[in-house]
């Protein structure tokens, strides 16, 4: 059975770590970026405008959310995490983790959720992701991380 926490453990920095790694979806500077943000979160505690959801199958943590307010909106969140253990994907995690996370965020007054992506080929399951979940894609900047390799934003009007 999947159960939720939000509460941040130092031991976390290393399962982010394990989960980052695990999917291969992500270039090894990105790595120490998610770790950083776990680490910010539990240096500053509630200080701290990154939110996570731990997604955790018999007490151990098989995915995650991270996200946060936008500042000068109002109702306006990034998502700027969401990832599975590669060893649990297409289990259904990732569904349950961004219903969660939408639950979340609207509990804290949020309207819109906007997540970002790659537009290579190997990042067309999480495109997939995000469109069955309720998402729209409202904008594409071509060649935006590097030349051949543009940026989706995709959109999520909480109800």
């Amino acid at each position: 059975m999947i159960t939720f926490r939000t509460e941040v453990r130092p031991g976390d920095v290393e399962v982010v770590r394990d989960i980052i790694v695990s999917t291969d979806f992500f270039y090894d500077f990105e790595v120490p970026v998610a770790v950083e943000l776990i680490q910010e979160k539990i240096d500053q505690g509630n200080q701290s405008d990154y939110h996570f959801i731990f997604a955790e199958l018999d007490g151990k943590t098989v995915s995650y959310s991270c996200f946060g307010p936008i500042a000068a909106t109002d109702g306006s969140f990034d998502l700027y995490w969401i990832a599975t253990h590669n060893d649990y994907r297409g289990r259904g995690f990732g569904n349950l983790l961004i219903e969660e996370t939408h639950r979340t965020i609207k509990k804290m007054g949020g309207r819109i959720v906007i997540a970002e992506t790659s537009t290579l080929e190997k990042y067309t399951p999480t495109r997939h992701f995000y469109d069955r979940t309720g998402y729209s894609k409202e904008a594409q900047i071509n060649d935006f991380y590097t030349e051949g390799d543009g940026k989706v934003f995709f959109v999520k009007r909480l109800q």
